[in-house]
């Protein structure tokens, strides 16, 4: 199935990360639209990426594309998504970007439209780096399914799974980077601090992360991997840092998972 035409109902901050990913890729849908009640975000969405078509305010309109994706905070569907039912086409396709809301309360709030899937996107799909993880409704078929992971792979991996473990991977993937980033920009920052150019620091940076990751996934066990190095700086914090993980990410998955 080839998909043409697509309506983002939202112009936030997942649907820019999807336009940046596409047009990157030189993979932008021949047809765009979007809709959000902030105009300020539709004129930065418009700016950046001229082919699109944006409503002020019209999420109706931007319901009536072949793929709808809905770009909302789950606490607005159960507001928003009732007045969208009877502008979704028959044959459409509607792919929600939030945890939470699951497959069927948003079949119930569509008035039984059940043409549905669910995926958690991630921030590096901007680069098409991305890990959106997607979990179809049993009404798609193999087409229809093709069809979505063709419009996403250009954004990096799209791994079929089951929608009972997408908050899982909100909370790991979609939330991930934030627990990450900052420390990376501080180790980079230090390094230039210490004398490297700003080029080495950040290719420093950059080759010791994903060597890290490689050696964690490689035969050796945790406690051997983490006991290549004999010096750990921050070994004091750890624990403290472990606390914030499971406290902090506890209380949020909690939050996000559905009720």
């Amino acid at each position: 199935m080839s998909i043409e035409s697509i309506g983002f109902v939202g112009g936030g901050r997942v649907a820019r990360i999807m336009l940046e990913g596409w047009q990157r890729a030189g993979a932008m849908p021949a047809r765009l639209v979007v809709s959000d009640p902030n105009g300020a975000s539709l004129d930065a969405l418009k700016s950046r990426f001229p082919s699109i078509d944006v409503c002020l305010g019209d999420n109706c309109a931007a319901a009536g594309e072949q793929l709808v994706f809905l770009g909302l905070h789950p606490p607005a569907f159960a507001d928003s998504l009732p007045s969208l039912a009877s502008s979704l086409r028959p044959d459409a396709i509607v792919v929600s970007l939030a945890p939470k809301v699951t497959i069927a309360r948003l079949s119930s709030l569509l008035g039984g439209f059940d043409r549905i899937a669910r995926v958690i996107p991630n921030a590096p799909s901007v680069m098409g780096s991305g890990f959106n993880p997607v979990a179809f409704g049993p009404a798609l078929g193999d087409s229809e399914r093709d069809g979505v992971l063709g419009l996403l792979s250009p954004l990096g991996a799209s791994p079929v799974v089951e929608e009972m473990t997408l908050e899982a991977y909100a909370i790991t993937a979609a939330m991930g980077p934030t627990y990450l980033w900052f420390q990376l920009y501080e180790l980079r920052d230090l390094a230039c601090s210490f004398g490297l150019s700003d080029e080495a620091a950040t290719t420093a940076v950059e080759q010791m992360a994903l060597g890290a990751v490689e050696t964690m996934n490689s035969a050796l066990a945790p406690a051997e991997v983490m006991d290549l190095v004999a010096v750990h700086p921050l070994a004091d914090f750890e624990p403290a840092i472990l606390e914030q993980y499971r406290a902090r990410l506890g209380a949020v998955m909690e939050r996000v998972r559905p009720a």
